[in-house]
């Protein structure tokens, strides 16, 4: 990853115009000079919270106290810096409040009987939620930086990260993703040069027995968006058709399937096509859009509602490849009620922060 910190999106005299004022006690220019950091703020508290909900609560908790303290802010760092600071302690308050995120892979169970996957949702909070790519829009990046942030978002990367010790998480997050100084973590983190170098170390023994050895920006620039789009086509047309062969054909040998918040998730070919077959293609008719997700390619799912005579909003499958397979399928789904039929999913407020519609026609 290419760290990424600095000013975007204002010239150094405009930021230090609207700095000026936002110290005299000017709101409107606090918010103009906050506004062009807050896309990459938000990134960063998911990062560090592996939930988009509670990202949005520590980026609400950073900008307060980042307007009570910026007639402190002296200006000897780069005013990014400050704020990712300001966010990084945010988000290690919250974190002492809320349980650990996690994905199925690593709290749930393997099983090869399809019924499991019909069986009572675990619905704490514990679970990773998807991130809308969109989000990132606001952001005036180049192609490279672009790359790097979306490359920091990455499902598997995300969930490796909240395995790590809360001080361990920032420290990586501000090393390998932003850049930071040995100096400028221990400022942060209130500790020393050398306990930050001691966890960044620890820290990244863990992380890269989690990670894959090829993330998926490398993995998607090498396929091309021509191959990436078919597969993705393929995907959603097979799924729309109910067509197990199809949908098996395009996993790896050894692929896998979960659907937080349900714990059970399948393994190979022969698991997920049987999972397929006795649930989601037994008692639903479907509709699929595509999207992205966590930098990944990704497709909305709407099952048929008869009280709705519509497919409303159901679930959101971010897909994993490696080459031309489909080498995982993390289903998000939003359990809120059980019909005669099966269970039933509903993701309306999920879907509105993709900028997607609660159903779609008949």
């Amino acid at each position: 990853m290419t760290p990424q910190v600095g000013t975007v999106g204002l010239s150094p005299s405009a930021e230090q115009r609207l700095l000026a004022a936002a110290r005299a006690g000017d709101q409107a220019a606090f918010e103009r000079l906050v506004e062009t950091h807050r896309a990459l703020l938000h990134a960063h508290c998911y990062r560090m919270m592996g939930s988009l909900h509670d990202a949005d609560d520590a980026l609400q908790e950073t900008l307060v106290k980042a307007w009570r303290g910026i007639a402190r802010f002296d200006g000897r760092s780069a005013l990014s810096s400050w704020l990712y600071r300001v966010a990084t302690n945010a988000c290690l308050n919250l974190i002492k409040k809320r349980p650990k995120r996690v994905l199925p892979l690593d709290y749930g169970f393997r099983s090869d009987d399809p019924h499991d996957a019909a069986g009572p949702p675990l619905l704490e909070s514990i679970w990773i939620e998807p991130y809308p790519d969109a989000t990132l829009d606001a952001a005036p990046l180049d192609p490279d930086a672009r790359f790097a942030q979306r490359e920091s978002l990455e499902l598997a990367f995300v969930a490796a990260l909240q395995h790590l010790p809360p001080n361990q998480r920032a420290a990586l997050i501000m090393s390998e993703v932003l850049g930071f100084s040995a100096r400028e973590m221990a400022d942060t983190l209130g500790t020393s040069s050398a306990s930050v170098n001691s966890a960044l170390q620890r820290a990244r023994k863990i992380i890269d027995e989690r990670r894959p050895e090829q993330s998926q920006q490398a993995t998607l620039r090498a396929l091309g968006d021509a191959e990436l789009n078919r597969t993705v086509e393929r995907y959603l047309q097979a799924m729309e058709q109910a067509d197990v062969d199809a949908v098996v054909a395009l996993l790896a040998e050894d692929a896998s399937w979960s659907m937080p918040p349900q714990p059970a998730w399948f393994a190979g070919r022969a698991a997920i096509g049987a999972f397929l077959a006795e649930n989601p293609f037994k008692y639903f008719g479907w509709r699929y859009s595509p999207v992205r997700a966590n930098g990944q390619p990704a497709v909305a799912a709407y099952s048929w509602d008869e009280d709705r005579a519509s497919f409303a909003a159901h679930g959101l499958n971010v897909l994993e490849l490696h080459g031309g397979e489909i080498t995982a399928v993390t289903a998000f789904l939003d359990v809120s009620r059980r019909g005669a039929g099966g269970p039933s999913f509903r993701e309306d407020k999920l879907f509105e922060r993709f900028g997607l519609p609660g159903e779609l026609p008949a």
